[in-house]
């Protein structure tokens, strides 16, 4: 069992969600990053997403591509990101994901990525702009290495596509709260249950929501209907906002142990 379908199962036992916080690798610097990741997962994080910064990353809001081009121009990249999950995976036990764009993984290699990915103990994959189609080679070469490639559905995805993405997936299926970028929002789609609950209909694999999710009511909600939130912009717009770097770690601690209260 992977240690995501671990999380899941551990979750369920315990009748609690999954709360998966975004943070940009390297914003401000990779050094920020490596001491923020341990504080989240102890403030009641389940799981963490981190974005490979990207020059072009056209799923994110302003608030995600502000964080990517602080974290390119303080030297991050695929690899020091990856050299960072080698660092912190002795320091965490919680699943660590890593969130990118195609761009970077094709340059660096699919199979020298894999390889990568499975001897720093990464869990899993997000690639935003690799259609299941086009990511085979790379999908089968991470579940050689016990790297789960986790696959996203969105509002518009048809019922057929939708159970295609549910049995390919692995660790979770992330599903994009609405048509648009990332950032936060002032409320959830009305249909956001139903369009969760088609995937049910389909297939038992944990469903785990984001984009637009942005405070403790929000997680509430998403929760009573999947099996758990992802909290990227409202978390790296109190990183962008702190005076340091030890009030960024802080402020988003403190958010990380908001968000998980309603979930528990």
């Amino acid at each position: 069992m992977s240690r995501l379908a671990d999380c899941f199962a551990h979750l369920r036992a315990r009748g609690e969600k999954a709360l998966i916080p975004f943070v940009t690798a390297g914003d401000p610097d990779l050094a920020t990053t490596e001491a923020l990741v341990p504080a989240l997962a102890l403030a009641g994080a389940d799981a963490i997403e981190l974005g490979v910064p990207f020059s072009d990353p056209m799923a994110e809001g302003p608030t995600i591509q502000r964080a990517s081009e602080r974290a390119l121009k303080s030297g991050a990249s695929l690899r020091k990101v990856l050299q960072l999950v080698g660092k912190l995976r002795p320091q965490v036990d919680i699943p660590i994901v890593l969130m990118g764009y195609a761009n970077n993984l094709l340059a660096m290699g699919e199979e020298e990525f894999a390889v990568a990915a499975g001897d720093v103990g990464l869990d899993g994959l997000i690639a935003v702009d690799l259609p299941p189609e086009e990511g085979e080679g790379l999908h089968a070469a991470l579940r050689a290495r016990g790297v789960d490639p986790i696959l996203l559905a969105a509002p518009t995805t048809r019922p057929e596509r939708l159970e295609m993405l549910a049995k390919r997936t692995a660790g979770f299926l992330y599903f994009v709260s609405l048509t648009g970028t990332t950032g936060a929002r002032q409320a959830i789609s009305e249909t956001l249950e139903r369009e969760v609950r088609a995937v049910r209909a389909v297939s038992d694999v944990p469903v785990c929501v984001g984009f637009g999710v942005s405070t403790p009511e929000h997680a509430a909600r998403i929760a009573s209907f999947a099996d758990g939130v992802v909290v990227g912009s409202a978390l790296v717009d109190r990183i962008e906002r702190a005076g340091s770097p030890d009030a960024a770690v802080e402020a988003a601690a403190a958010f990380v142990a908001e968000l998980k209260q309603p979930l528990r």
